[in-house]
C-alpha cells in the first residue's frame, strides 16, 4: 500500500461501534449476504475510472470493495477543493452516487442548509447524512452499523447519535458519477 492509500485509510479511532440492532424505520435492514464474495470483492464491478471531486481511485476501490472496517482519514473530504466548491455552488440538493454502479446513494441536504450539512460533517471528520437524505432503495444497514449498497459497496458506518441516526460517509465511496453519465467509464 502506497504512503497516500495509508494515509487515506484509518478506521474510526475511538467511535464505539454500535452495538448489534435492528434500526428503526426508515432505515431498511440488510443481511451480511450483501457483502458476500463476489467478482470484486464485495462487489460485482471496480469503482468508475473517472471518480467526482478527484476522488483517489485505488483507494476507493480499497475502501469500497475489500474492506468492512477502515475509513478515508479524517477530514479528507475537506482537501477536496472540487468538492467544496460544488457544495458551497449547489443552490439545492447533491446527489451522491455510487462510486461503482453509480445509483443514487444520497441527497443532501434535505431537512436542513448546506451549511448545516457541512457543519455536522466538518465536527464529526466525514460526510454525515441523516434518515431523509438516504435513498432507502440502494441503501442498507447493517445490525452492526455498517452502511451498505444494495451491490455491495462499502459505504460508512450507521452512528446514531441525540438527533437519530448519522450516517458516517467516505466521499470515496459516493464520489461516483450518474449510472448514464458518458463520464462515468465502465472500469475493465
Amino acid at each position: 500500500m502506497g504512503q497516500v492509500a495509508t494515509k487515506l485509510l484509518s478506521n474510526y479511532s475511538g467511535i464505539m461501534m454500535p452495538p448489534t440492532v435492528n434500526y428503526p424505520p426508515p432505515a431498511v435492514m440488510g443481511s451480511e449476504s450483501i457483502m458476500s464474495k463476489k467478482a470484486h470483492g464485495t462487489s460485482s464491478v471496480p469503482v468508475q475510472k473517472n471518480l467526482r471531486w478527484k476522488c483517489d481511485r485505488d483507494v476507493a476501490d480499497r475502501i469500497c470493495n475489500f474492506n468492512r472496517h477502515y475509513a478515508e482519514f479524517s477530514g479528507y473530504f475537506e482537501t477536496l477543493q472540487e468538492f467544496l466548491n460544488e457544495a458551497d455552488g449547489t443552490p439545492g440538493e447533491m446527489t451522491f452516487y455510487d462510486s461503482n454502479t453509480g445509483k443514487p446513494l444520497f441527497y443532501a441536504p434535505r431537512g436542513r442548509t448546506m451549511d448545516e450539512f457541512l457543519r455536522e460533517s466538518r465536527n464529526h471528520g466525514w460526510p454525515s447524512f441523516r434518515d431523509e437524505e438516504v435513498n432507502w432503495d440502494f441503501v442498507r444497514v447493517l445490525p452492526n452499523g455498517e452502511t451498505v449498497s444494495v451491490d455491495g459497496t462499502h459505504l460508512g458506518h450507521n452512528l446514531p447519535d441525540r438527533k437519530g441516526s448519522r450516517y458516517c460517509i467516505n466521499l470515496v465511496c459516493v464520489a461516483g458519477r450518474p449510472k448514464d453519465d458518458a463520464c462515468a467509464e465502465d472500469a475493465s
